[in-house]
């Protein structure tokens, strides 16, 4: 019974970490084209979200903007993802979505090249992992600015959908709650 519950402690672990692994090894592109992936973020707090410039939940970007900037010095950090897969709300070019967040919500976070996060054959591999079997959230993306909170160890450690706004106490208590975590 000890070795099996050894075992099975030595599995689970393993998931954790390949997990972790497949997080920081997806390849992204930033909102320059340049390549990039999350190992840039290693031991911070990612808040993961898919962003649109013409949805009614757009002013979210002021909310994760101010938390961007209320914990980034503790090693926070607010990931945009910019997507046109709901309602075609991000129709713009890599420019334009620069100049929109920073122009209307003087983005300083980091956005990334827009991406598709509807599941299916489109889907990019970092939604697919947030989303998908293995996932300790699983589930399709529904809208625009569903958050993905992932801890200092790369896990993810929890999600939110769209009607969850950047400044509501369940959001802020499970950011404060990883930042804590060593």
């Amino acid at each position: 019974m000890k070795l099996a519950l050894t075992l099975a402690l030595a599995v689970l672990a393993q998931l954790a970490s390949a997990q972790s692994k497949l997080l920081a090894d997806i390849p992204l592109k930033d909102i320059n084209g340049k390549d990039t992936s999350l190992k840039a973020y290693a031991g911070k707090v990612l808040l993961i979200v898919n962003v649109a410039s013409q949805c009614g939940a757009t002013p979210q970007y002021g909310g994760l903007e101010a938390l961007h900037k209320e914990y980034g010095a503790r090693g926070f950090v607010v990931l945009g993802f910019p997507c046109n897969d709901f309602g075609a709300q991000e129709p713009g070019t890599a420019a334009e979505i620069k100049q929109f967040c920073s122009t209307n919500y003087k983005v300083t976070f980091p956005l990334f090249a827009k991406v598709s996060i509807a599941a299916g054959p489109e889907q990019h591999a970092l939604f697919a992992a947030l989303t998908g079997k293995g996932s300790p959230h699983p589930g399709a993306v529904t809208w625009n600015f569903a958050k993905f909170l992932v801890g200092r160890d790369g896990k993810l450690a929890a999600r939110f959908d769209t009607s969850t706004e950047p400044d509501d106490s369940a959001l802020v208590k499970s950011v404060e709650k990883a930042l804590a975590a060593k």
